[in-house]
């Protein structure tokens, strides 16, 4: 997590966040899974769908570290949130990819880029 990318207040708001979930992850198919349901794993218990203990996250929606709008921001469960960032931590890896091989762009491919 890089610091300087987040607002000097970021666990106080993180916090907030969840405590606003009541302690359920609130993705509702960000994921790509659940399909406009809700998800079903809850904070501090096992997890369903993997190994070990849920620790709810707080993921902003449109990628942007420093956006702190409430309606930015999601508590989500590790499984949900990786997989929101999956696209973007892809796209990522390939413009270091293409950085490294000496190969530039005009422009990102997406925002977050």
């Amino acid at each position: 997590m890089r610091r300087e990318l987040y607002p000097a207040n970021w666990e106080e708001i993180s916090d907030e966040i969840i405590e606003r979930s009541q302690g359920r992850c609130e993705c509702r198919g960000e994921c790509g899974l659940h399909r406009g349901r809700r998800c079903v794993e809850i904070n501090h218990k096992p997890a369903r769908f993997a190994r070990g203990r849920i620790m709810l996250t707080t993921h902003h929606l449109n990628f942007i570290k420093s956006d702190s709008r409430r309606k930015n921001l999601k508590a989500m469960c590790q499984r949900c949130h990786l997989r929101c960032d999956a696209p973007m931590r892809a796209e990522r890896r390939k413009l270091a990819a293409d950085r490294k091989a000496g190969q530039t762009r005009m422009w990102p491919l997406r925002e977050w880029a």
